[in-house]
């Protein structure tokens, strides 16, 4: 028996125990070699339970919008645990791209931003477009370059922490440590991260994710996190209702109180998505992430090391297809894969196992 350590306490409450990759494995119904997480996840049965019973809610008319609205909470409260961070520091929406455009549009004029050469395009264009309007300065360098390429002039570091094209890791250790010294803002994507590695949101400026991929939601709900010294230097140009302080309170102006937190940063939830969102942010909120991890780059790098490719300890591994021979033959053999870039891509989740990597080599003849 273990004593408190002071006369007359009460035990501390222990913290609830995480859920095993087998345990989150049978959340999941999903098909042998289905390794497509990259490009959609597959919902576990409580998503499907709950959109099913809300189409059939919404079709006898008995829908009331009070309940989408509680599903939202529900999935921001549940993805601010799952990156460690304050509910209040969460902003949804139903698109990446939106909260970055946001950010771009925030930027003072004369701006210098530094970028990915390849990264995603959410992550790209909406600094682009406002170099285009003479705003601010782009600059794009390849990954492996990006910490040494942040100067004193780079107002902010945007990129990926896992690149969607190839899976390759960003050295976020040091981007983060030389943004520090030049006084430069962190922009971080974690929609091909979080899910299957831990994120701490924490450490960056803002982050920005969508939860159709890698957290298995349905497509249309996206979160942001946003500290409170950096937020104050955004302009909630995507301000509607859901912005509001009152959010029923708020659907018609002129008059006008943003919420004070990073809800004034909402964009109008996309409903029937969150009904699904939340049972499964909840899911992995719950998750031990770490073993997830561990079971995903443990498959990732044997295939590697079987398909002679170096392994990136990543749980996506690509390698190139020019000709789509790879991708064709693992398609015909209902393989669920994805081509990026003249690359061949296969993704390994929590659901796949040994018996996914042997089924690509043994359509690919490795």
């Amino acid at each position: 028996m273990v004593l408190s350590a002071v006369v007359g306490a009460e035990p501390a409450a222990s913290e609830p125990e995480l859920l095993s990759v087998a345990e989150l494995r049978t959340h999941f119904s999903v098909r042998p070699g289905y390794l497509a997480a990259c490009l959609i996840g597959v919902p576990p049965r409580e998503s499907v339970q709950a959109l099913t019973a809300d189409l059939a809610t919404w079709e006898e008319g008995h829908r009331q919008p009070a309940v989408y609205g509680a599903a939202v909470e529900r999935a921001r409260a549940a993805f601010a645990r799952l990156v460690h961070v304050s509910a209040d520091e969460v902003a949804v929406g139903s698109q990446a791209s939106v909260s970055v455009a946001m950010i771009a549009a925030s930027l003072p004029e004369g701006s210098e931003v530094l970028a990915v050469e390849g990264d995603f395009s959410s992550m790209v264009y909406p600094f682009l477009v406002q170099q285009q309007l003479g705003r601010i300065s782009v600059r794009c360098v390849p990954l492996a370059e990006l910490a040494g390429a942040i100067r004193s002039t780079t107002t902010l570091v945007s990129f990926s922490l896992v690149q969607s094209a190839t899976g390759e890791i960003a050295d976020a250790d040091a981007v983060l440590a030389a943004a520090a010294r030049c006084g430069t803002a962190t922009l971080c994507d974690t929609t091909q991260a979080t899910g299957w590695m831990p994120v701490d949101a924490r450490r960056f400026d803002a982050t920005v994710c969508h939860a159709y991929k890698w957290l298995c939601s349905p497509r249309g709900a996206s979160f942001m996190t946003v500290r409170p010294d950096f937020a104050a230097r955004l302009a909630p140009i995507a301000a509607g209702w859901y912005a509001g302080d009152d959010v029923w309170g708020s659907c018609y102006g002129p008059g006008m109180q943003l919420a004070a937190s990073a809800r004034r940063f909402d964009v109008s939830p996309a409903w029937p998505a969150w009904i699904g969102t939340a049972p499964t942010l909840e899911l992995f909120a719950a998750a031990d992430i770490a073993a997830v991890q561990r079971h995903t780059v443990g498959l990732a790098d044997e295939l590697c090391r079987r398909l002679d490719v170096p392994e990136a300890h990543s749980a996506i591994v690509t390698w190139p297809d020019a000709d789509g021979r790879a991708i064709a033959a693992l398609t015909t053999a209902d393989v669920a894969a994805s081509a990026r870039a003249g690359r061949a891509r296969v993704a390994f989740h929590l659901w796949n196992d040994e018996a996914d990597v042997d089924r690509v080599c043994a359509v690919l003849g490795a």
